[in-house]
């Protein structure tokens, strides 16, 4: 069996996180999901030094309180955290959030679909390629 993998989900759409959880329900058995529905939250809760970190972020450029943009900023320059995989996912097919999200390492940058079988079917693809695909590092 594939270690647990412990995913956040950085996101403050209820609807767009329920499909995602029930996209990733197959995989409960091994999943360990965080949702967090703005960014001041996310940042306190990857600062704090307690707090299990995520193997995966699933992250929304258009947060309240403290943007997506600021998040990613931050995670990918802490030398804790810079090595945790970020998926962009948003509405955003802004040219300037695209490379801004790629100039500060995210790892994809994934607009979601408008409708809701193109959206499923995207969920579907991250679930298949980060769940079943990809080999996490090992923590301490």
């Amino acid at each position: 069996m594939k270690k647990k993998v412990n995913i956040l989900i950085i996101e403050d759409n209820e609807g767009d996180v329920e499909l995602i959880l029930e996209a990733f329900s197959s995989h409960s058995a091994r999943l360990e999901i965080s949702v967090i529905d703005n960014g001041e939250d996310a940042l306190l809760s990857l600062k704090c030094k307690e707090a299990i970190l995520p193997d995966l972020i699933l992250l929304d450029i258009n947060l309240p309180k403290i943007d997506g943009r600021e998040v990613l900023h931050f995670v990918k320059n802490d030398d804790e955290l810079k090595k945790i995989p970020v998926v962009m996912l948003t509405t955003s097919n802004l040219q300037k959030d695209i490379e801004y999200s790629y100039n500060n390492y995210a790892n994809c940058y994934i607009v979601k679909p408008g409708n809701l079988p193109d959206f499923i079917t995207t969920i579907k693809s991250i679930e298949k390629f980060w769940l079943n695909c990809v080999t996490y590092l090992q923590k301490n």
